[in-house]
């Protein structure tokens, strides 16, 4: 395992779209290749640390086209990761129906590609069900204000 970094840049918290993110799939080798965690419903904007685009092109070999992580590049497999699934069925955005542990293994994921890649957007237009689980850990960080 890749041990943390300590040279990332600012997160840069600029909108992205489902489709646009798709760009990023590490088909093409001139461009970067993105993965997004948790990304934010549609609608919604909170103060909550994810719903992140990460730039993972550094790790091209696993991210890029036939690697064995590619199934996530270019789309927000949040619910895959959560599962800890490499199905293609699986690497949906919709992690709504995770169950407790899960969840925790999603937030594991989220704090591990934090520390490791930079942030280069949030995905902007996440599906519906999602949003109550974002509202709720919006509510509960700035309670622990």
């Amino acid at each position: 395992m890749q041990p943390p970094r300590d040279d990332l840049d600012p997160p840069k918290r600029d909108p992205i779209t489902l489709k646009e993110l798709e760009e990023y799939d590490g088909s093409d080798p001139s461009r970067p290749i993105y993965v997004s965690i948790k990304g934010l419903p549609r609608g919604r904007l909170t103060t909550f640390p994810s719903g992140d685009v990460f730039d993972v092109t550094r790790k091209r070999d696993v991210y890029g086209k036939g690697g064995s992580y590619n199934i996530f590049a270019g789309k927000d497999g949040s619910k895959a990761l959560g599962m800890s699934s490499l199905k293609p069925e699986d690497a949906v955005p919709d992690y709504s129906t995770l169950p407790e542990n899960e969840m925790k293994v999603l937030d594991d994921w989220h704090s591990f590609f934090s520390k490791r890649y930079n942030i280069v957007g949030r995905v902007s237009d996440m599906p519906e069900a999602v949003a109550p689980l974002r509202s709720a850990a919006a509510n509960t960080e700035a309670d622990s204000f």
